[in-house]
């Protein structure tokens, strides 16, 4: 017998087939600064540069429905992102940029329907055929209640208008994703991996449930509605944690739209996620490690083909010391692409599969995560969550439980509580230039351009389309078509959304403070109890029972984290606290504190607007002259304006490289008794 004929092996160094590449995702920046026409600009370079989607960041005012002319939206126009007040607005915004051919996604929700509303208009200026628009409104108000703070109307009627929207898109715009459930913030909030899954999946259900529930899209339709639900979640530097995570979002998705709403289309029910990565990790500290951060946090969603991003915008290296410049983004888009063109990612199946590590990690996952949903559906489901301060108190623990352990040095950051040492870096070596500053000027213009736009719009049409669209919403009509009435007609973000709140009304979510519990220990000889030991002295000192402590938020900056990690720690320490959430005056914060007799008051803003928001603090104590009340602030704020701040009469400046709350919270007693005229207390040896 012969043998079978052996294959010769191929010739070492014979060119080889190709192999065939995935697509990659889109690459997206999360941009938009001052006016609609810088943004613009912006938007038209990084495209040039190979983004492949636009992520539009909207101003805090244009997210909470309010015209830049507000009381409340003094020192955050254009701050951090783009105002859009009209559908003139939006037109400079996406000047020259095709919509028909463009993915664009609007981080919105409040006033999500009102921008949608914008962009299908402008859309239509253009020629465009509104059935072939693709993008993202993220529309997820039940994190803004939770982690994000732009909310403006209770549950109920928030979730009517999300409801309204995607059942105008499933039939008139079905290439949009109407919604984008969005777990990202809850990460921010402190969300552990399993409460970010089960939040958002809680979520989903209730929209879901809503949707089937209205009677507006036939049941035969709802595949197409699951097929449009969108995700946008959150990947820390935990990166085979966070690869995990994304799994079991993609299991756990899987089976509840199979087994709740009955969906066979296994194309329907895939999991469609964006994701930007973790902002949170981000260190004002030896801020070059953030690079290093980013990418890892990248891998995170990119590495894993079955679980992989459709959508990616990485944050910049310097955003935890302010605005990021055009070239940072730049430099954050160009990590995103030597991934997905230089290297070999895209050429491979799933890298994980079979792995008992991974298969283990994620079973847990999907287990806890459902017990986790169970529950939140025994309580009535996620909204009502919401109302109880269930979710929201959970988060403020689990946030407060992450930095004691950041303190502690149990979970350990390079250059913020180990390895601190370092050389100077040139990066930052001028700070005035490391980031991008606004202009103080924009605010003024762009308020003046607003007059001149309500002075020259036809001004019965638009008092007409406002009355429809309050009729409206008194009544049970989908509200997208009243609402794109007010968009061309001229109509303002603020008169759409005033004109809701007199229908709806307004919701102040709970704080989550009171009840979320003790994180960090108090015993005899810890650091905890040696604060609370001068919060007692001081009381003493000054005659009451205890010293009583206001955190303000003045402005629209609805970040609120920060601020309920000082309340929960003074609480602990044995002050009387006065939190009353987001979205104050500083008429209002003085009257409180002056109603209150607080010994001091910490004042928390990240959107760059303290400025002119402490100041005025300032100025209105020294008028009622209350300036024996030391002012503390805390907040993203350069050096400069720290300097700026303290000169102006601040007692003390914190920023984010400032993680010891605990000492925090010491330093302020000090500022009361020097405020005081109370002689120094000793620290024991």
């Amino acid at each position: 017998m012969t043998e079978p004929r052996k294959t010769a092996p191929a010739a070492q160094g014979a060119p080889q087939a190709p192999k065939e590449r995935d697509r990659p995702w889109l690459m997206r920046t999360y941009a938009g600064h001052s006016t609609a026409e810088a943004s613009n600009e912006l938007y038209r370079r990084n495209l040039a540069k190979g983004q492949t989607g636009l992520s539009v960041a909207f101003d805090l005012p244009t997210q909470t429905g309010y015209d830049p002319d507000h009381i409340l939206a003094r020192g955050e126009v254009g701050r951090v992102g783009v105002p859009v007040s009209h559908v003139g607005d939006m037109r400079r915004l996406l000047q020259d940029i095709p919509l028909e051919q463009m993915n664009t996604s609007m981080t919105i929700n409040a006033t999500a329907m009102w921008l949608l509303a914008l962009y299908q208009v402008v859309a239509e200026d253009q020629g465009s055929d509104i059935t072939k628009l693709q993008g993202t409104t993220q529309n997820d108000i039940v994190k803004e209640y939770l982690s994000r703070g732009t909310h403006v109307f209770p549950p109920v009627p928030s979730l009517r208008l999300t409801t309204d929207m995607i059942a105008y898109t499933v039939s008139r715009i079905p290439k949009w994703n109407p919604i984008n459930i969005c777990s990202y913030h809850l990460q921010e909030a402190g969300a552990t991996p399993v409460q970010e899954i089960a939040y958002a999946m809680s979520t989903a259900i209730a929209v879901l449930d809503a949707v089937r529930d209205s009677g507006q899209v036939p049941r035969e339709r709802m595949g197409d509605v699951v097929a449009r639900i969108s995700f946008f979640v959150n990947a820390g530097v935990r990166f085979i944690e966070e690869m995990c995570k994304m799994r079991a979002f993609g299991r756990i998705w899987d089976q509840i739209t199979r087994e709740r709403y009955g969906i066979e289309n296994p194309k329907q029910r895939r999991f469609r996620y964006g994701v930007q990565v973790n902002s949170l990790g981000l260190t004002e500290a030896q801020p070059e490690n953030n690079v290093q951060r980013i990418v890892f946090e990248m891998l995170a969603v990119t590495l894993s083909k079955d679980a992989r991003a459709r959508a990616v915008q990485l944050p910049a290296w310097n955003e935890a010391l302010g605005l990021p410049r055009p070239w940072d983004q730049q430099w954050s888009l160009r990590m995103q692409q030597v991934l997905a063109y230089e290297s070999d990612l895209l050429e491979y199946e799933d890298i994980f599969e079979g792995s008992h590590v991974i298969e283990a990690k994620v079973a847990k996952l999907v287990e806890e995560s459902l017990a986790e949903i169970d529950h939140i559906q025994e309580l009535g489901g996620a909204m009502t969550a919401v109302e109880s301060g269930y979710l929201k108190s959970q988060l403020v623990a689990s946030h407060a439980e992450r930095r004691a352990r950041i303190e502690s040095g149990q979970e350990k950051i390079i250059g913020v509580n180990i390895f601190e040492t370092t050389e100077p870096n040139p990066l930052t070596a001028d700070l005035d230039t490391a980031i991008h500053t606004a202009d103080p000027t924009v605010e003024e213009r762009v308020v003046r351009a607003l007059g001149e736009w309500r002075d020259a719009r036809d001004q019965a049409r638009a008092g007409t389309a406002l009355e429809r669209l309050k009729e409206t919403a008194a009544g049970t009509g989908n509200l997208m078509e009243a609402t794109l009435e007010c968009a061309r007609a001229g109509a303002t973000t603020g008169e759409w959304a005033g004109a809701l709140r007199e229908v709806f009304g307004e919701f102040r979510a709970p704080t989550g403070v009171s009840s979320a519990p003790v994180a960090v220990a108090g015993q005899e000889g810890t650091a905890l109890a040696e604060v609370r030991r001068r919060v007692d002295v001081t009381a003493r000192d000054l005659g009451v029972g205890k010293l009583r402590f206001l955190v303000g938020k003045p402005g629209l900056d609805g970040h609120s984290n920060g601020a309920e990690q000082i309340a929960v720690r003074a609480r602990d320490a044995g002050f009387e606290v006065v939190y009353q959430g987001i979205r104050l005056t500083p008429e209002e914060i003085v009257d409180a504190a002056l109603a209150e007799d607080v010994h001091a008051v910490g004042l928390s803003i990240l959107s760059g607007s303290h400025a002119q928001l402490v100041p005025d603090v300032l100025e209105r104590l020294r008028v009622a002259g209350a300036t024996d009340i030391p002012v503390i602030a805390g907040g993203i704020i350069p050096n400069g304006d720290a300097d700026q701040l303290r000169a102006a009469g601040v007692a003390a400046v914190f920023t984010p490289k400032d993680f010891d709350i605990t000492g925090i919270i010491g330093r302020i007693v000090d500022e009361i008794r020097t405020a005081n005229k109370l002689d120094p207390l000793e620290v024991p040896a």
